[in-house]
C-alpha cells in the first residue's frame, strides 16, 4: 500500500512538473492569437505598434534600472543595443526600434 501510494505521488508531481515546464518554455511563435511584446490588440483585428520609447521603458526596465538616452553616443547605443537584443531575447525589429529612439536624443 505505501508503495502505491509512493507512484500515485510520484506520478502526480512528475505530470504537474511537466506541466509548468511546458507552460514556461512555449514562445510566442506558433500562437498568433497571443500579441507579442510590441503590439497591443486594440480591437478584434486592429493591432496598435508600440513605439521605441514604449518598449525601452517595457523591455529595459525588466533587469535594471534604463539608462537615460543621453547617457551615449550613438556608436555605444549601437553596441549596446546588439548586446541587449541576445541578453533581453528581443527581435531585431524591437532592437532597432529601441535603437532608433536612443538615438534620438543626441
Amino acid at each position: 500500500m505505501k508503495i502505491m501510494n509512493k507512484i500515485v505521488i510520484g506520478v502526480i508531481l512528475v505530470t504537474t512538473i511537466g506541466a509548468t515546464v511546458v507552460s514556461c518554455s512555449s514562445t510566442k511563435k506558433g500562437y498568433s492569437d497571443i500579441p507579442d511584446s510590441e503590439t497591443v490588440v486594440a480591437e478584434e483585428g486592429f493591432k496598435l505598434e508600440k513605439s521605441g520609447a514604449q518598449l525601452w521603458g517595457e523591455t529595459c526596465n525588466r533587469c535594471h534600472i534604463a539608462p537615460s538616452p543621453a547617457d551615449y553616443n550613438d556608436t555605444d547605443w549601437e553596441t549596446i543595443s546588439l548586446h541587449m537584443r541576445i541578453r533581453a531575447n528581443l527581435t531585431e525589429h524591437e532592437s532597432k526600434k529601441i535603437e532608433e529612439f536612443l538615438k534620438s536624443a543626441n
